[in-house]
């Protein structure tokens, strides 16, 4: 098979779907906890390894791989007595996986819901409205899954199932 060109200038054989390019970044099961773990305000290495419980060795290789795909940043930060340590940031590519992260939480209340219901309300910061993550059109109207169409982008060699 021929190498395409891609978002990234180089010619590579990745894979044609956005989706498994995607989750060649972050399907791995520790990546979404550990964004989940920074969206909530949690940088240190120590912080995300005490919230998760996830062996040092693990997380380390998670970050790693999230800095080298441009999801986190680092910041160096130096506590009185210690040696200078990196922190953990978004970066845009990051922040704008907030609304995967949600849909996943969505669906797991949905799907997976406790007896007692879920762990989190996502609600607006101005009237505490109920908000739900899902598919809008240009002008910011609702739109239902039923009325979304997948067509075949202008780098689509095949045509995927919607």
């Amino acid at each position: 098979m021929a190498a395409r060109q891609h978002w990234s200038g180089q010619d590579e054989d990745e894979p044609e779907c956005s989706v498994e390019r995607s989750l060649q970044v972050l399907g791995e099961r520790w990546s979404f906890l550990v964004l989940r773990e920074i969206f909530a305000g949690r940088h240190r290495f120590a912080e995300i390894e005490a919230s998760l419980g996830i062996a040092s060795n693990l997380l380390s290789a998670r970050l790693k791989s999230l800095v080298a795909a441009d999801v986190l940043c680092t910041r160096t930060y130096r506590e009185p007595g210690s040696r200078p340590r990196q922190s953990y940031h978004l970066t845009e590519s990051g922040r704008e996986l907030r609304v995967v992260l949600l849909a996943l939480q969505q669906w797991g209340d949905r799907h997976r819901a406790r007896p007692s219901g879920p762990s989190v309300l996502r609600r607006t910061r101005g009237d505490g409205r109920r908000v739900h993550v899902g598919f809008v059109d240009d002008d910011g109207r609702a739109v239902p899954q039923t009325e979304l169409l997948m067509l075949p982008g202008p780098s689509s060699t095949t045509i995927c199932p919607s």
